[in-house]
């Protein structure tokens, strides 16, 4: 079967139509001709944000070999009631743990494979690779990757199909792609070369009255982010404006704002849903179709393995055989040298929240290396260990980052910067706040900031000035200023670790008296 849906997935957006199980024949001018009085169940399953966890984590949650245990319980209960069952992912398959990123989630679009995906959207951090990796991974897919709106400047056509067709007993189910316009500012410039990212709402509007003559139900999975209220900010408009503005989607599968839906949030007749991130959730969407009306019976968000689960999912054996070959050589990977230095880099907890320390200037000094920013920013509570003297493994530098946050950047004004320094700056010894800074110098006096240099120059308030720091903090983590709402916010999808390992690489042997903290005067 997987056989047969990797050989057909070219021909998804050709007006050709594939059962859920992929044994049916294709029909090349597909009808709307459900049987009349007859009562179809569909159950729509989906997760998003998957991120590189193709494997449990420390506290044996998740993992793809749990979710497959999970989703093979629910089509065994929807089959024996007479149902059948699509499989969506909104997006985001790459970046966020090493064991993937290093392998190009090769795992993960493998363990993909083998759960059944029917289709994907395509996500903005696809694009962290070159595009040739992204291609591989298409390839590698026994599903279609979606995306209607990622427009090839070349041909003029979309990059990816724009949608496919499933036959599900008879009933004619369209699913579309549609991936963030925010993609550009996202994403290495250099992964995007040649293409546009048309507004979502656009495509979709010149998309689904085609697909109303080819489908009963039509299914947008996407990569845009759900806002309550439609209040993106900003962001590009998400999942509630693409409802509003385009009749005729029945459910939105989303991603992107990473967000757990415990219950569907209904716009102009349409159904959104999103099963927050990591796999941590599989969203099931019970519905039935009659005589022209889709109904949902139930929805729910179904935890894999949760850490306070009363009884824990199997690991599914198929699974875990396929996946354990890739876990055991990434575990490898992590654990290769990156470099050296010549005395301990001090990032112990009693270190990094009282006072400036020489990892933590490493740590900033990466992240201006990685973006080209003016200055960078780091809170202490995101230093989790030392560094010791002598050769630095990939392990020592997950130790020090563990989270996953991934790197931003924000521009600002002179006058932006001192009323933000105003605020960090003054962040308290003994707290996770307590911030470490590269290419800013202050006096800091009683609660005051003067004296204040960017990059060894006066600052000066009309200027704009280029910030990096973790996403953590931009969105308001440890009480910083909020500055994910701002429109020269840039997510960059670096992940701290990787940032700062690919620092270390180009610059060892590391001398720690390069990294002394300075210009940053408390009184």
């Amino acid at each position: 079967m997987q056989v047969l849906r990797h050989s057909i997935k070219l021909f998804t957006a050709t007006a050709l139509t594939l059962s859920i199980s992929g044994c049916s024949l294709f029909q090349t001018q597909p009808e709307v001709s459900y049987q009349q009085d007859k009562t179809y169940k569909l159950t729509v399953l989906h997760t998003n944000d998957h991120h590189g966890r193709f494997w449990k984590d420390s506290k044996g949650r998740y993992g793809m070999a749990a979710r497959m245990t999970l989703i093979k319980q629910i089509r065994e209960e929807v089959e024996a009631e007479g149902g059948q069952v699509l499989l969506l992912s909104g997006g985001d398959i790459n970046t966020g743990v090493p064991e993937s990123d290093l392998q190009d989630a090769v795992p993960d679009f493998k363990g993909m494979n083998m759960l059944g995906y029917d289709a994907m959207a395509v996500g903005n951090h696809e694009f962290d690779n070159p595009r040739k990796v992204l291609e591989m991974q298409e390839d590698l897919a026994n599903f279609p990757f979606l995306s209607a709106n990622i427009i090839d400047d070349k041909t003029g056509k979309p990059l990816f199909e724009p949608y496919t067709l499933f036959d599900v007993d008879g009933l004619q189910v369209a699913v579309m792609g549609l991936t963030t316009n925010d993609t550009p500012k996202q994403t290495s410039p250099e992964n995007i070369v040649g293409l546009t990212f048309e507004e979502p709402v656009e495509a979709a509007s010149k998309l689904v009255p085609e697909l109303e003559k080819k489908a009963d139900v039509i299914i947008a999975t996407t990569h845009m982010g759900h806002y309550a209220n439609g209040n993106y900010g900003a962001n590009a408009p998400g999942d509630v404006t693409l409802a509003r503005s385009v009749d005729g989607i029945d459910l939105i599968v989303g991603g992107h704002s990473q967000d757990p839906l415990f219950k569907p949030d209904q716009q102009n007749g349409t159904y959104i849903v999103q099963a927050w991130e990591w796999g941590k959730f599989v969203g099931r969407a019970d519905f039935e179709f009659k005589n022209g009306d889709l109904k949902l019976v139930d929805y729910q968000l179904i935890a894999v393995n949760h850490e306070n689960a009363e009884v824990l999912l199997a690991q599914d054996p198929a699974m875990l055989e396929l996946l354990t070959p890739y876990q055991e050589k990434g575990t490898k990977m992590v654990q290769g040298t990156v470099g050296s230095v010549d005395e301990r880099l001090l990032g112990e907890r009693k270190e990094v929240r009282f006072k400036p320390t020489n990892l933590g200037t490493l740590v900033t000094e990466a992240f201006i290396a990685k973006t080209g920013a003016d200055f960078a920013v780091m809170n202490g509570g995101g230093i989790r260990a030392s560094i010791d003297k002598g050769e630095i493994s990939y392990k020592d530098v997950l130790t020090v980052m563990p989270f996953g946050n991934t790197l931003s950047t924000v521009e600002m004004t002179g006058q932006e910067v001192l009323d933000y320094l105003a605020v960090v700056a003054n962040k308290p010894a003994d707290s996770g706040a307590f911030a470490h800074f590269s290419g800013v110098e202050m006096t800091i006096n009683d609660g005051k900031v003067s004296n204040v240099k960017v990059a060894g120059d006066k600052i000066d308030i009309n200027k704009t000035y280029k910030m990096a720091l973790m996403d953590f903090s931009a969105d308001g983590g440890d009480n910083y200023p909020k500055l994910t709402d701002k429109a020269s916010y840039v997510d960059t999808g670096f992940v701290d670790a990787d940032v700062l390992k690919e620092y270390i690489e180009n610059n060892s042997p590391l001398k720690a008296s390069n990294y002394e903290p300075v210009g940053v005067i408390r009184r």
